[in-house]
């Protein structure tokens, strides 16, 4: 497996991604509702999912990469939007993924893989990879917001990973707002 950062020129490479089967949420947000705070950050008269497409298509043109994008065979096969907490300015005010304390840190928002390659360990790797991108970017620490169920999910509801992916990358738990919805971390 191959991860890169999303690059401008590597947005074709997403979008590809994003039309594959069981990617219709992507399609849609283009990974960019955390990162603000309600439609009125949108432009007027471009419908909302262009709007967003484009937004992510500046954000690639700028550094840090506002994600990354796996690679088997040359071939895109997922993707993890992450960066600095403050990015998502959307976390700021969510009753689950609200700051916990003052730490600085990355967060690691959602992951998308199609319906046809799930079950093989891409998100797994993509969460390494977020783990060695924010590290070599100065991270302190990375954040993950899961989710973790008794019963098993629908993968489609999964964005935003499962605790055991993260657990197995070596992320602990620091607080829980829901019973189903744990903060992760991980000092580095």
């Amino acid at each position: 497996m191959d991860v890169r950062p999303l690059t401008q020129d590597r947005f074709g490479d997403l979008e590809a991604l994003f039309a594959g089967k069981g990617c219709s949420f992507a399609r849609s947000c283009w990974c960019m509702e955390y990162r603000l705070s309600g439609k009125r950050d949108l432009p007027d008269g471009v419908p909302p999912k262009e709007a967003r497409k484009a937004m992510l298509h500046d954000l690639a043109g700028q550094a840090p990469a506002p994600g990354l994008i796996a690679y088997q065979d040359g071939a895109p096969v997922g993707w993890v939007t992450l960066g600095p907490r403050e990015s998502f300015r959307r976390l700021a005010r969510s009753p689950v993924m609200k700051p916990v304390d003052d730490v600085p840190v990355w967060s690691v928002v959602c992951f998308v893989v199609p319906s046809d390659r799930r079950g093989q360990g891409i998100a797994h790797d993509l969460l390494s990879a977020a783990v060695t991108f924010a590290r070599s970017h100065g991270a302190e620490a990375v954040e993950g917001y899961p989710v973790d169920k008794a019963e098993r999910s629908q993968p489609q509801w999964l964005w935003h990973g499962t605790r055991s992916m993260f657990e197995r990358a070596g992320f602990a738990e620091i607080a829980r707002r829901t019973p189903q919805r744990p903060v992760m971390r991980r000092v580095l």
